[in-house]
């Protein structure tokens, strides 16, 4: 079983692992620049390190690409009033590939 870790990046929790491409909340940077986040669990086959065992430890990636994922369609309306709204969105997202886990 290989080595992964659990980062916390806009309020959500990733499950990642060396050379994983991961999408998450949008972070500012040039495509190639690197990043960092803070682990919140490390795993390494039988161990599993959390809490403060983990306060030093790093997760780093490269920024691949900055882009949005596909449009959802929001639809609200009300019964008998013809009152209809119709509305898109596109999530922004930005992709990173998973480099170097260190504790």
């Amino acid at each position: 079983m290989r080595m992964y870790a659990i980062i916390e990046n806009g309020g959500k929790q990733y499950k990642v692992a060396e050379g994983d491409l991961v999408k998450v909340e949008k972070i500012k940077g040039e495509v190639g620049a690197d990043v960092t986040f803070h682990a919140v669990l490390i795993a390494d086959g039988d161990t599993v390190k959390t809490g403060d065992e983990v306060k030093t430890a790093q997760v780093t990636g490269t920024i691949e690409a900055q882009d949005k994922f596909k449009k959802i369609i929001v639809f609200k309306y009300k019964a008998k009033k013809n009152e209809r709204k119709k509305q898109g969105h596109r999530q922004p997202y930005t992709a990173v590939r998973i480099g170097k886990i260190s504790v």
